[in-house]
């Protein structure tokens, strides 16, 4: 009897752990779901019904009214594009070199490895601020101001040092056995990166894709800095753009917001099964 009581004490605590951490995951994602909703609701009600009843009314009927008004009046497509070649170059520009470097520093090695490594990877550890200045400069001397090439050279700089950090440290995972057996098959770097190490890092690039694809399309802080004319704004500004006759158009710009979700919401609901294996770093694809 005296045996049984403690084990029993544990497992009443274990029972009683697990439904706290329930209970806060619950509230957790009712906290978070709430300003969802509120888009919800708002971007399918007229911006009159909004001013009258809140913002936390459903609609009844819903009204599209207003995803009619930003494709028509608001020009949200051109909006999107911008954005999309934004993201979409930049993207695949810092992944790309994060492969590159992260295959040297992995798999290769050569005089100031270490140093350059570091120089690299520290570019995290800065906040964008210190430099809008002087790159604001810098972009406005070489006539690239107000230009989307801008942004992206912008964000790959800014996202190269994560994909380095992210991609040497999967590199360095995977045995060096497998590239001396290439090697001695005849296989340069070039053919061992591409035929057999990139396959094999699709979790960390998949990790990469979705985290440099959010953080890019998102990013609303330097259009705001770098563009100056309408025509060449991305959809972060666009949306706080939108108006109304009098004020603020709460429908609009909430319909706006669900609009300018779906590209990221995709990109994670298609490539979710490698993100938590990719943000791991040290497996190897089996």
């Amino acid at each position: 009897m005296n045996v049984r009581a403690p084990s029993r004490q544990i497992s009443d605590t274990s029972l009683a752990w697990k439904i706290s951490v329930y209970i806060f995951i619950v509230l957790a994602c009712f906290i978070f779901l709430i300003p969802i909703y509120g888009v919800f609701t708002t971007s399918f009600r007229l911006n009159r019904d909004i001013i009258k009843e809140g913002f936390w009314v459903f609609p009844n009927p819903p009204r599209v009214d207003n995803f009619v008004r930003i494709w028509n009046e608001g020009k949200i497509q051109y909006f999107f594009l911008n954005t999309i070649i934004v993201t979409g170059v930049a993207t695949l520009l810092s992944i790309g070199l994060g492969c590159l470097t992260g295959y040297a520093f992995g798999k290769m090695h050569f005089p100031l490895e270490m140093l350059l490594f570091i120089l690299i990877v520290s570019g995290m550890f800065f906040p964008p601020q210190i430099v809008l200045i002087p790159l604001y400069k810098f972009f406005t001397a070489i006539r690239l101001l107000d230009n989307l090439l801008s942004l992206i050279i912008v964000h790959v700089a800014f996202g190269l040092p994560i994909c380095t950090m992210i991609m040497t440290n999967f590199f360095r995972a995977i045995p060096n056995e497998l590239r001396s057996a290439a090697m001695i098959d005849g296989c340069h770097d070039w053919r061992i990166l591409f035929s057999i190490m990139i396959p094999l890092a699709r979790p960390a690039l998949t990790a990469l894709i979705i985290l440099q694809f959010t953080w890019i399309w998102n990013d609303f802080l330097w259009p705001l800095i770098l563009i100056q004319t309408e025509r060449r704004m991305t959809i972060q500004m666009a949306i706080m753009q939108l108006r109304g006759q009098y004020g603020l158009a709460w429908g609009s710009q909430a319909a706006a917001y669900l609009v300018a979700t779906i590209p990221t919401l995709l990109i994670f609901l298609f490539m979710q099964k490698h993100f938590i294996r990719g943000l791991a770093m040290g497996a190897i694809k089996g």
